[in-house]
């Protein structure tokens, strides 16, 4: 309810009070009251005026209303020369640079750019770079309304305003347009288009740079040049980081251990069009490695440590010896965690280097491990696998194993006594004693041997260019074939000493899951062999050759080549434990294990003194899994035979696909194997399971 009523004239000076403004009768009926204030009103309103039409003049006012109004034209404004404009037109809710260069992002989102000089030199890795971010793009959706799209379109704005500053084009416009709606996927409806049109303007470049005390150190003039921003340069500023990493890692190659890069600072000159970058460096002297200090020198000493470690008192520090030593350190498997900090032994003199002690903190891990295999073959059979190790029973690095292998066609139980890191870096001294029964479709051994070698091999933490081993066996050895002429052949006795070498060259980029590069591996072991009271000498020789290249994103196409020899004696004179066989897992798939070559009257394998072999495979990631899961079509020949000629004339063919499911430490492997052109003895297909690839 509104209340209104009419204000007798009075002296401003008194003040009324609220009782003597609202009379008892507005108390009494509040409601006529208020409408008898209302009609009062109304009439003195009009008795002020003297009429209802519109004021012909204005009270006090004597200037007359002008009857048309001319004000002086507005002045054409021309656009900034050094940006080019093409006409602007509108088409339905959408505007349009006429003459703009697009690219289209995707079905409802396109990047128009108009200006023409200063051309956009940074176009093309700005589209990439924004269809990855562009929220429109990563959120397409057919079911978006236009609130939807509008609100996502602000979103791309604002990136592409944050990437133009980027690149530095700090005066550019981005003027985004909402239209030209095309059909949809679902024909009742239509989806609109959203269109930026980025107008650049004139790129920015470096000003002032200040690197603060670069330039004092002893390498200052080199270290600059790694920081390859120079003044005059075009500003982007995502370079600046790029930038500032490599200076660090560049002090931190040539000898500055403690040198400082404080964060950078842009201040950006609009008027000049420049940006001033600020990013002092604190160098803090240039050191020499001195020795490696353990913590725990009972558990591994100093002078073990510096034995692994790549660098020399003396020799200029280096970040990434640092960090070499620190892998090489939990390589070892003894220790859990491990810190390399740099102690100043002695300080930078003039320009001569100081000294940095390495000191090394170890955290011990459990050094006893068990471990365990379990594998299986259609030919032949399970096989369980398991071992116990101490890995730090004979200090330094000084390994006790014990194993034993049981399966359908093998047992075995053995002891290795192992030194890593012997001498020197990666280095492997091995002794190692078995005793061992395989029963397979080739022969019955029954042997002992003893083993010993040194060796510089590659592992999963350190893949070498180049390895190699050298080693000795003696070992004897109860043997025989099954039948020979249908009968049964007699037990054998072998005493066997052997001399082995083998030498890898591995350009690959992975040993359990190469995709590039090749490997070559050749082996060879003269022997002795005596028997039946004659003595024999022949000489095993084994070549490999594998091959792996990329094709496209999704595809890694595998090749391998083995050939092997065994010149100098008859093949009776060898032991068949000794003599080469084909087929398997790692051989020719589709068949059983050793069940390719030469074969007795009763279709038995009797071994033979050449080996041929050629595998290929195509590794295909499906995307499934999220990329883990590969399948993987391959095709194998190979060929045993009597003669040490290694030759191709009796072929074996075995074909299949298998599956690959990538783990943290290497593919597992499951592969079906079909014989193409079988013996009657072999099986119509064959599966394997392992870990790693066939090769």
């Amino acid at each position: 309810m509104a209340i209104a009523a009419p204000l007798a004239a009075q002296d401003p000076s008194t003040a009324q009070t609220l009782e003597e403004l609202i009379p008892d009768g507005a108390v009494a009926n509040p409601e006529a009251w208020a409408q008898q204030g209302e009609a009062e009103t109304a009439a003195n309103e009009q008795s002020e005026i003297g009429h209802e039409t519109p004021l012909d003049e204005l009270p006090g006012v004597t200037l007359a209303w002008p009857d048309t109004l001319e004000l002086p034209p507005l002045p054409e404004l021309a656009p900034e020369p050094e940006v080019e404009f093409a006409d602007l037109q509108l088409s339905g809710p959408e505007l349009v640079f006429s003459e703009a260069v697009t690219e289209k992002i995707g079905d409802d989102l396109v990047l128009g750019f108009p200006q023409r000089e200063p051309p956009f030199e940074a176009s093309g890795d700005f589209v990439d770079r924004f269809a990855a971010l562009s929220t429109i793009k990563n959120l397409d959706s057919d079911s978006d309304n236009l609130a939807q799209i509008a609100a996502r379109a602000k979103q791309d704005e604002t990136l592409l305003e944050n990437m133009l500053r980027v690149y530095g084009f700090y005066d550019g416009r981005v003027i985004r347009s909402i239209g030209g709606l095309e059909p949809g996927k679902d024909q009742a409806r239509t989806s609109p288009v959203v269109r930026f049109d980025i107008v650049p303007g004139e790129r920015y470049r470096y000003g002032a740079i200040d690197l603060g005390n670069l330039a004092g150190a002893p390498d200052g003039p080199a270290l600059r040049r790694a920081f390859e921003i120079q003044p005059g340069d075009f500003l982007q500023s995502d370079t600046i980081v790029q930038e500032r990493a490599d200076l660090d890692v560049a002090l931190g190659e040539t000898g500055y251990p403690f040198a400082a890069v404080s964060d950078p600072e842009l201040l950006i000159d609009h008027e000049r069009r420049e940006g001033d970058l600020t990013m002092p460096v604190e160098p803090r002297g240039k050191y020499n490695f001195g020795a490696v200090v353990s913590n725990n020198p009972d558990f591994l000493s100093s002078e073990h440590l510096a034995r692994i470690a790549r660098f020399e008192p003396g020799d200029t520090y280096q970040r990434s010896l640092e960090f070499d030593l620190r892998r090489a350190i939990l390589a070892t498997g003894l220790v859990s965690s491990v810190t390399l900090t740099p102690r100043e032994t002695a300080p930078p003199q003039g320009d001569r280097p100081g000294t940095v002690a390495m000191d090394v903190a170890l955290q011990r891990a459990k050094p006893r491990t068990i471990a365990g295999a379990i594998g299986y073959g259609s030919r032949e059979g399970p096989r369980v696998e398991a071992s116990w190790e101490h890995r730090n029973l004979f200090p330094p690095e000084g390994l006790l194993r014990l194993r034993g292998i049981a399966g359908t066609q093998e047992q075995l139980g053995g002891v290795t006594v192992r030194f890593n890191n012997f001498r020197a870096r990666d280095q492997v001294l091995a002794f190692d004693a078995y005793a061992s029964t395989q029963d397979n479709t080739a022969f019955n051994a029954r042997t002992v041997a003893f083993a010993a070698s040194f060796e510089r091999l590659s592992n999963l933490l350190f893949q070498k260019p180049f390895s190699w081993a050298l080693g000795t066996e003696v070992l004897y050895t109860d043997e025989r074939n099954r039948m020979v002429q249908g009968i049964e052949r007699p037990r054998q006795e072998y005493l066997i000493a052997s001399l082995r070498g083998q030498a890898t060259i591995d350009t690959s980029d992975s040993l359990l899951d190469p995709t590039k590069g090749f490997r070559v591996t050749g082996f060879i072991a003269p022997e002795a062999s005596r028997t039946q009271g004659e003595q024999f000498f022949y000489v095993r020789t084994r070549a490999d050759a594998s091959y792996y290249r990329q094709v496209g994103q999704n595809v890694i196409l595998a090749g391998r080549l083995r050939l092997a020899s065994i010149p100098g004696a008859p093949l009776f004179a060898i032991a068949p434990s000794r003599r080469l066989y084909a087929g398997g897992g790692a051989s020719v798939r589709g068949y059983g294990y050793q069940a390719i070559g030469p074969r007795d009257d009763i279709g038995q394998p009797i071994g033979g003194r050449s080996l041929s072999e050629v595998s290929l495979e195509a590794r295909i990631k499906t995307g499934f899994f999220g990329g883990a899961l590969s399948v993987v079509p391959f095709f194998d020949a190979g060929a045993v035979g009597v003669k040490p000629t290694p030759g191709f004339d009796a072929l074996k063919f075995g074909a299949g696909v298998g599956l690959r499911y990538a783990t943290g430490f290497g593919p597992l492997r499951l592969d079906v194997g079909f014989p193409l052109n079988p013996e009657p003895e072999d099986s119509f297909v064959a599966v394997y399971v392992s870990l790693g690839q066939a090769f």
